[in-house]
């Protein structure tokens, strides 16, 4: 039977307030161990080198479901931190990346060739050499594979929302899924449990799309740990805003107040290149551009949350 992110327990005759009361209890088993995100922390070379398999990753599964790509990653982190291996041979890791890939089409029952997950580039690997990671990495796993994850409690908190629109409901769950993924590559979110990562996700999305329902939302999420939602939600935003600037950016491209003090400010800072750019400048560049990213998603977004009341 294919494995489903979003329902991961395979045991139907259970009610659905007892799956998701077993998701709580069981999410642990499927995190990283404190110790691999701490020395991820300390250590900015194996955050570059989980940033590059990541990316290797993706891009081995990029003509597949996202779905398997984020759970390979889940395979990945939690391997590594079963080992106690954060600096492995670049081949290692390649050879991991791999093997996470294949394990994850396996689960999501994609049909799939070996060869396919080889790249165009780096190491060629026989059949049985990723194989031979594989057992390993079931081993290490201790066969845990129908991981647990932010996906598999997005119904649930989505329900407590109790959105009356369908289509509003989907454009929350869709928003919080691309936050989801994208917070992925973050070492800072490894430290909260799947559930509270896919609370923050939904407030996230919430808050962009219905900010005027926000404080009911935020409510419907109490049951969470305050302090632990309150710190992920808080993280999730730095990734949110730096999603939008790119989109900001295209988006008003039409001539404005704002946009003729942003060409005078790039004249005259390009005027200044050989100048040393200090911390206290990019903060403030960064807080002037996060105040007009906001304002410009709550104009985008006033009339969407008005449909709506709590």
């Amino acid at each position: 039977m294919e494995f489903d992110l979003e329902n991961p327990l395979t045991n139907f005759n259970e009610s659905h307030s007892d799956v998701f009361t077993s998701l709580f209890l069981t999410e642990s088993e499927h995190m990283p161990s404190e110790n691999y995100f701490q020395s991820l922390k300390a250590n900015d070379f194996d955050i570059t080198v989980r940033r590059e398999t990541i990316s290797l990753i993706s891009q081995l599964s990029c003509n597949l479901d996202p779905l398997l790509s984020y759970l390979a990653v889940n395979y990945h982190d939690r391997f590594l931190s079963s080992q106690g291996l954060l600096q492995p041979k670049p081949w290692v890791l390649r050879l991991l990346a791999i093997s996470c890939v294949s394990l994850a089409a396996k689960m999501k029952e994609t049909e799939h060739f070996l060869v396919d997950f080889q790249g165009d580039g780096g190491l060629i690997f026989d059949t049985q050499t990723i194989e031979r990671m594989e057992v390993l990495i079931l081993g290490a796993l201790k066969w845990r594979m129908r991981s647990v994850t932010p996906f598999s409690f997005i119904s649930y908190f989505i329900s407590l929302f109790k959105l009356r629109d369908p289509p509003l409901k989907q454009a929350i769950k869709a928003r919080a899924t691309e936050i989801i993924f994208k917070a992925q590559n973050e070492i800072k979110l490894l430290e909260f449990k799947p559930s509270i990562i896919a609370a923050s996700a939904l407030l996230s999305a919430a808050h962009e799309l219905l900010p005027l329902q926000y404080p009911c939302f935020r409510k419907a999420t109490s049951n969470c740990s305050y302090e632990k939602l309150l710190q992920c939600y808080s993280a999730m935003q730095d990734i949110v805003i730096d999603g939008y600037e790119s989109v900001f950016d295209m988006v008003s491209s039409s001539v404005t107040p704002v946009n003729v003090l942003d060409q005078q400010f790039s004249s005259a800072e390009s005027e200044k290149t050989n100048a040393i750019i200090t911390s206290s400048t990019l903060r403030s560049e960064r807080d002037i551009k996060r105040r007009r990213i906001i304002g410009y998603c709550d104009n985008l977004t006033v009339q969407i949350s008005r449909i709506q009341q709590c």
